[in-house]
């Protein structure tokens, strides 16, 4: 063997990250004839989706991951990987000393003002209605869903959500918030919907199955050793972060999980409930067994903090605002710029996305990459 031949590349990917967009790029990959290499930094595979047993229930440890879609590529994908159970998403929401269906729908509208009919409901909306041109979150809102529905469900639920004032955020943040005139709690109008059965992380050792995985791995201290096994990197962390935030850091906001086992077999009656006023400093409450239908004879909730995002918490809702958006469309620009790495996901792409969105991004960019390469 030659000296060259022993330091060429032993893998053709790189990936950095063991969330859904490095696990369905690995997995596409690999079954395409590529070798792939993955780190975490963290000590599990699976990102946010990340699922644990405790007291024999699938905790979701980052929060409600309810998978959803109308995409039958996506669908038939993570379906090779798990069974997905019949779970509909129907989260109801806490105001005052009040009860509310979510999303806000013809139950919403009785509990707030006993009307029956969608005629009804859209009269007493149209009467509440914002009819300037919105200048700030509060006053879109307000011309998208009235002056009610923006004050019992939404306006404080906002300020815990992001820590300002609705007043005090652009009205870009909210384009569209939905009414549907039938009696339908179901959240999501995608086709198809579910929860894998056995959890998340289930899921992912299917997926990943076959491929080298190193936990534990930080890339940014060990980045040259391992940019020189591959002869590209997927890199789906923090895009500023890449690039050590020479341009300025991108604003986060993070969360923060409190577990709690309680002795009983059923706390709230439903997988998620909102608190929509101040009373409580938490956003919502997660019981778990209610995805997946436990039998166990205690319960685990967990109580849901939104935070500033600052040293060692985790980044999850970009502010997209306009400083933000400017500063990430430099760093995209610097990403164009820079060969043999390919940068996705949310954290690459600086902007929230549901999991099946950011499948389909991997799958996306795979079929790019592949026909680059027959090119």
């Amino acid at each position: 063997m030659t000296s060259q031949e022993s330091d060429s590349p032993t893998y053709d990917y790189l990936i950095v990250g063991c969330g859904l967009f490095g696990a369905t790029f690995a997995r596409l990959a690999t079954d395409a004839g590529k070798r792939c290499l993955m780190v975490d930094r963290r000590s599990h595979i699976g990102g946010n989706c990340y699922t644990e047993k405790l007291e024999g229930i699938n905790v979701h440890r980052y929060g409600a991951h309810i998978f959803h879609t109308s995409n039958k590529t996506v669908w038939a994908f993570v379906n090779r990987f798990a069974e997905f159970n019949n779970y509909i998403n129907s989260p109801k929401a806490i105001s005052g000393d009040k009860l509310y269906s979510l999303p806000f729908n013809m139950n919403t509208f009785y509990e707030l003002w006993q009307t029956r009919t969608p005629a009804e409901a859209r009269q007493k909306i149209a009467s509440q209605r914002f009819s300037g041109e919105p200048t700030n979150l509060e006053e879109q809102a307000l011309s998208l869903v009235g002056k009610d529905i923006y004050e019992t469900l939404i306006r404080d639920y906002t300020r815990k959500q992001w820590g300002k004032h609705p007043r005090e955020l652009p009205a870009f943040i909210i384009k569209r918030l939905p009414l549907r005139f039938t009696y339908d709690n179901n959240y999501f109008s995608d086709r198809y919907q579910g929860i894998p059965i056995g959890g998340y992380t289930a899921l992912f050792e299917a997926m990943l199955e076959g491929i080298e995985v190193r936990l534990n791995v930080d890339y940014f201290t060990q980045r040259t050793p391992l940019e020189r096994l591959a002869h590209k990197v997927v890199y789906t962390g923090c895009i500023d972060q890449y690039f050590d935030y020479a341009l300025g850091r991108l604003e986060y906001r993070s969360l923060e999980f409190d577990n709690a086992v309680v002795e009983t077999d059923n706390v709230q009656g439903n997988a998620v409930i909102n608190y929509c006023d101040m009373r409580e400093p938490f956003t919502r409450i997660i019981e778990h067994k209610h995805f997946e239908g436990s039998s166990s004879p205690v319960t685990v909730i967990t109580r849901e903090y939104p935070r500033p995002c600052s040293g060692d918490a985790i980044p999850y809702y970009p502010v997209n605002d306009p400083r933000n958006q400017e500063l990430y469309r430099r760093y995209h620009d610097l990403s164009q710029g820079t060969e043999n790495v390919i940068f996705g996901g949310r954290l690459s792409e600086y902007k929230y996305m549901d999991m099946h969105v950011v499948i389909e991004s991997a799958m996306n960019r795979f079929r790019s990459e592949s026909r680059q390469a027959s090119a």
